[in-house]
Formats: C-alpha cells, structure tokens, sequence
C-alpha cells in the first residue's frame, strides 16, 4: 500500500483509520479510540470518519459503524488521488 495521493485536508488518523477498517473490515470510533496506535479521541475519530465518508471512501454500516469502500481500498493502493475528491468541511461533513 505505497504511492498514496493524500489531499492536504487529509491528517495521519485518516490514515491510521483506513487501515483499521482495512484489516478489520469495519469498525466503529467507540472500538478506534480504545486501540492501540489511537490516541484521538472517540469524537475526534467520529469526525474524521464523516470526513471520509464525504469523499467516499468509508460509509456506514450501521448508525456508528463504517467499513471501507471500493474506493477508499483504491485510495489505500495508491489508484485514487483524494485530491481530487470535494474538499470536505466539518459543516459539509456532518449534514451529508
């Protein structure tokens, strides 16, 4: 998973929470935040995740859980440029 194309909106837990749910296939920011590795909080990681659920690359399963999708796994081997995603806010985030 070399030759990622991050977009300078993009922080190292976003990162870190695309290969959890990578390897885990699906978690919730309740679970991230009592991880190892994790040491944002649960908000903190709620928000993050709507962040990339907004440009696509994690949804939700349930109210609280997100898994990966096709192209967050893309994003993950380096074949999709988030910078050319929509630029996720917070406002537009937490509405969409």
């Amino acid at each position: 998973m070399d030759g990622r194309k991050s977009a300078y909106w993009m922080k190292q837990l976003d990162e870190r929470v695309l290969e959890e749910l990578y390897w885990e296939g699906w978690s919730s920011p309740s679970i991230l935040a009592k991880k190892e590795g994790f040491t944002a909080s649960e908000g903190h990681i709620r928000e993050r995740c709507q962040m990339l659920r907004y440009v696509g690359f994690v949804d939700t399963l349930a109210s609280d859980m997100y898994e990966l999708t096709t192209d967050g796994i893309l994003y993950l081997h380096g074949q999709v440029d988030a910078r050319h995603r929509p630029t996720p806010t917070v406002d537009r985030a937490l509405r969409g």
